[in-house]
């Protein structure tokens, strides 16, 4: 009797950064198996949220750079500088925004979901810091591109995009 073979794919991150920026598309997910959620993401133009994941997360330049936002243990804005060829790890709960160029790609890994965990995405006042807005969601498929779904619900919202400290309104991108 034989056994059934155990799918393992080997994935041309190039191959696949080229196809994510011929199609236009901003996220291909490799896998979502078991417990491993693995995707190629492509930079957007324009990025503000932080994301806060309920699980750790490895994310490996391709192509182009990363500036990793991130929010420390006391809420300070700071900066990781990734270059193409490295990588950085983003333990569970660390509110971070990947900012990268449209031509630039990052591989992510990270753990799928459990029911009932939610993704959070918060926005901050660009004038005076203060705290705006969250999103949070359940993602069940990645392919559903989660960041773009918060988006639009933030931009479809002028009140979540105003700031109640200094009055200023976040622009929809």
């Amino acid at each position: 009797m034989t056994k059934p073979l155990i799918a393992m794919p080997i994935v041309d991150l190039d191959a696949i950064a080229q196809q994510l920026g011929e199609s236009g598309k901003r996220v291909h997910v490799l896998w979502q198996e078991s417990e491993s959620l693995a995707f190629v993401a492509r930079g957007r133009e324009y990025r503000s949220e932080f994301h806060i994941n309920p699980s750790d997360e490895v994310m490996y330049m391709i192509r182009g750079s990363m500036n990793l936002h991130y929010r420390d243990t006391d809420g300070t804005e700071k900066i990781a500088v990734i270059p193409e060829g490295e990588c950085i790890f983003t333990p569970t709960g660390v509110a971070h925004s990947p900012r990268f160029a449209p031509d630039a790609y990052v591989l992510v890994t990270e753990r799928l979901r459990r029911p009932g965990e939610k993704d959070r995405f918060q926005w901050f006042c660009m004038e005076c810091d203060n705290f705006l807005h969250e999103e949070s969601v359940h993602v069940a498929d990645y392919r559903t591109d989660p960041v773009a779904g918060a988006y639009q619900s933030f931009f479809d919202n002028e009140e979540a995009r105003t700031c109640d400290k200094c009055g200023t309104v976040a622009p929809t991108y």
